[in-house]
């Protein structure tokens, strides 16, 4: 029989997609209150792997990537899921959202988003809310898997998060 151990604590990294400037400024705001602490990483992009958010968000649509300083347990992503959703219909006008907020976690091994939609890899966690396993870290690098969204498969935010699991170990190892 194996031997029960907690698992380290993660980075939270949050994708924040929205139209307008303000929007982006309310976001992460609404996010240091929840979450503590933060800065916005120097990724900055267009969303337009997919018009899914135009409707609701307007466009052009923009993403950048906030991170929490402190780490998060693992068992945790789930209710930060709920909370950011519930960021998102505080700020929401006629019934559309204003931002999109997809938290994630960062580990040495993987990034793991949450979602509230099920599919053949998402694995339930609690309160309507899945596990969706996006990236793995292999070879020195982040590999999308087959079902990995194709932004977050693309170079620039493989990098991007490569750098933050980078600086992560550093910081862990003192």
């Amino acid at each position: 029989m194996g031997e029960i151990k907690r698992p380290p604590d993660v980075l939270l990294i949050v994708s924040i997609l929205y139209c307008r400037d303000d929007m982006l400024e309310a976001a992460v705001s609404e996010l240091g209150k929840e979450f503590g602490r933060g800065r916005i990483l120097g990724y900055s992009g267009s969303f337009d792997k997919s018009d899914y958010y135009n409707e609701e968000l307007g466009t052009p649509i923009m993403r950048r990537f906030w991170r929490a300083e402190r780490l998060f347990p693992r068992d945790m992503l789930a209710d930060i899921k709920t909370k950011t959703n519930g960021m998102e219909s505080k700020f929401s006008e006629n019934g559309k959202r204003r931002f999109n907020l997809d938290p994630g976690f960062l580990s040495a091994e993987n990034f793991v988003l949450a979602t509230t939609k099920n599919y053949t890899h998402r694995i339930y966690l609690k309160d309507g809310i899945y596990a969706d396993l996006t990236l793995i870290y292999k070879g020195k690098e982040f590999r999308p898997l087959d079902w990995t969204y194709p932004d977050y498969a693309g170079k620039e935010i493989r990098e991007l998060l490569r750098n933050e699991r980078n600086e992560f170990i550093r910081s862990q190892r003192g």
